[in-house]
């Protein structure tokens, strides 16, 4: 297995037989996901209904922030999507199951290509274990499936390239390249998995002949990787006291991590959508058996290399292609946990590919019948197995108290439940909240969460202890408005116009902020600002009656009738059956002399409610006025 030429072409036909068994066997294997909903940030990879305009498409492009991971190519990917079958989830897990199918059916034309003993069984192996259903099942993983394709075809093209020297063969591998970069910023490892490839096929490097015409190609993959951590950094927020890490703290993490993540492809039990935050010290002795367990392995492979280069490189390849998340750079979700199986999706072909060659070989002096039985077993243990693990993913509540049964640490999976039961009218979520918050207490989210809920239950000072400790990380407008509002409950109106003014400083557009804010001024006699407020509201929202009747109120207290009318008459125009602002709009227009038009207005309100004794008894009132010039 020190390399080989490329498959011959009578051969083609079983690739393709083999294709076909791949992509029915990973259907099958995933038939439970197709019953299944969205999950944890589905909704942030869905398009926003913001972004699903040919402007949204732009925007996409151009504007970094508009989309939750600026990945271009995957964000157009879902806004195509979106175009064909809207919010319905099946459409993206069947698109999914199919990205992955594929990238075991390009595997297998890669490995047939290199000559690589057990192609069919190493993607087989790819297609059917279970590490792979977390990137599979998600949704928002098309990241990692859709440019896994594109990786695999620029590689494919690559080495077409290398056989042949044609510039062609370049510009669309190059091509192929770009448009995984695009995808998922993981893949800008793909030069370097081919000078590893290179090396393996003929046992040296040459630098004209196999690094030179990569460099264009280390340069764009460099430029995307940093410009991917900035981002990370700077928008999804990967940085403060979470990741204070030291570099040897940083190295003790990857050498763990990199045991983990080959302990579960050789042995994937217990596998956690979540997995406990693990504590690095460089205090901890145990810490340094993983860095040296690690040096040990690579020893050893480096040692073997002459008779058998494979080990080596598929080593090579699973560390290198780790490398982006095995801690040296910040990654939002370390302050979940270190790990994750969907981060090693691509990187497990590299122990994958060299175990499934090296249990071909083993078995090349077995009978035929045992060898295929043997790799059915193993095939039928690991589709159970995905199967199994796939149907974690059947709906929101299953997914997170699965998650909750496996690591009853996973704070995060308590809040998200809490918000999930709590938008679906569910009882519990009070008490997922209280249960992430006795986990970690300082998790804002959490204490977010449980303020609104209490809020809604209508206990105002319990809401504003936790609102109150949602401030200090986050300083999202709803965070101050529902503080206000705690605080308005509690009669503490100064306070609550202090939160109001804070979220409508955050967000100019937060009607309920601005409504909020011209209730708790109106009740401490500041009509002026009251009005202000109340026309701001109307602006922030034209459309809704409710402000434009909340101003009409305060400009008729401030004996500015002209303005009331108008704001009533806008009010009125949305919402014509509302007999109350029907009645005011009658007083108002009195107040103003035309008796008449109150006459007409007063009128209509009886008309919609007979039994309205104000309308009624103002009606009789004015009955002996002279109607207005």
């Amino acid at each position: 297995m020190n390399g080989a030429a490329p498959e011959a072409s009578p051969a083609r036909g079983r690739t393709l037989a083999g294709a076909a068994l791949i992509v029915v066997a990973t259907l099958a294997a995933y038939a439970p996901v197709y019953r299944a909903g969205f999950i944890w940030n589905d909704s942030d990879y869905v398009t926003a209904p913001a972004l699903q305009s040919w402007s949204g498409l732009a925007r996409i492009w151009f504007q970094v922030g508009a989309t939750e991971q600026y990945y271009p190519l995957l964000h157009s990917a879902f806004w195509v999507e979106h175009c064909l079958w809207g919010d319905a989830p099946l459409g993206y897990h069947l698109l999914n199951v199919a990205l992955h199918a594929t990238s075991a059916a390009l595997l297998l034309a890669l490995l047939r290509r290199l000559a690589v003993p057990g192609a069919w069984l190493a993607a087989l192996v790819f297609a059917l274990h279970p590490v792979c259903v977390e990137s599979v099942a998600w949704i928002s993983e098309e990241k990692n499936t859709l440019s896994t394709v594109f990786y695999l075809v620029a590689a494919l093209c690559y080495l077409r390239f290398e056989d042949e020297r044609r510039p062609g063969r370049y510009a669309l591998a190059a091509l192929f390249f770009v448009l995984a970069v695009l995808s998922k910023t993981v893949t800008a490892s793909l030069p370097a998995a081919l000078l590893v490839v290179a090396w393996w096929r003929r046992g040296t490097l040459s630098w004209r002949r196999d690094a030179a015409p990569l460099l264009p190609w280390f340069a764009f993959g460099a430029a995307a990787g940093l410009f991917s951590g900035w981002v990370e950094r700077h928008y999804i927020g990967a940085e403060g006291a979470a990741f204070a890490l030291t570099g040897l703290e940083r190295l003790l993490l990857a050498s763990r991590a990199t045991w983990f993540y080959a302990a579960k492809l050789v042995w994937p039990a217990d596998l956690i959508f979540f997995y406990p935050r693990w504590t690095i010290t460089s205090a901890s002795a145990a810490a340094y058996g993983y860095l040296l367990a690690v040096l040990a392995a690579f020893a050893v492979l480096a040692a073997v290399r002459g008779r058998w280069r494979a080990p080596l490189a598929g080593a090579l390849f699973f560390v290198g292609t780790l490398f982006p998340t095995l801690g040296f750079f910040n990654v939002y979700a370390f302050i979940f946990s270190y790990v994750a199986d969907h981060w090693q999706y691509l990187a497990s072909l590299g122990l994958i590919v060299p175990i499934c060659a090296g249990l071909a070989r083993a078995g090349e002096g077995l009978a035929r019948p045992i060898r295929q039985g043997g790799a059915a077993a193993l095939l039928l243990v690991l589709a159970a197995l995905t199967w199994r693990q796939a149907g974690m993913y059947s709906d929101m509540v299953t997914f997170y108290r699965t998650t909750i049964e496996k690591n009853p640490g996973a704070f995060q999976a308590h809040s998200n439940l809490g918000a999930y039961l709590a938008q679906n009218k569910l009882p519990g979520a009070v008490e997922e909240y209280e249960a992430a918050l006795r986990v970690n207490p300082d998790y804002v989210p959490a204490h977010y969460n449980l303020g609104v809920a209490l809020l809604d239950a209508g206990r105002p000072a319990d809401a504003a202890a936790h609102l109150e400790k949602a401030l200090g990380t986050n300083h999202r407008d709803e965070v101050h408005q529902y503080l206000g509002e705690a605080y308005a409950d509690l009669h503490r109106d100064a306070e609550a116009a202090v939160q109001y003014r804070i979220a409508t400083r955050l967000e100019p557009d937060n009607r309920a902020a601005w409504l909020g804010l011209g209730n708790a001024l109106a009740r401490q006699n500041r009509g002026p600002e009251a009005a202000e407020a109340f026309a701001a509201a109307v602006r922030a929202l034209p459309d809704d009656p409710e402000q434009a009747f909340a101003l009409g109120d305060e400009l008729a207290k401030l004996e500015q009738y002209p303005a009331a009318e108008a704001a009533y008459r806008r009010g009125l125009a949305r919402a014509p059956d509302r007999v109350n602002a029907l009645v005011n709009l009658g007083q108002v227009l009195l107040l103003e002399g035309q008796v008449r038009a109150a006459r007409g207005e007063l009128a209509a309100a009886l008309r919609l409610d007979p039994n309205f004794t104000a309308a009624r008894d103002l009606l009789e009132r004015i009955a002996p006025l002279p109607d207005s010039p």
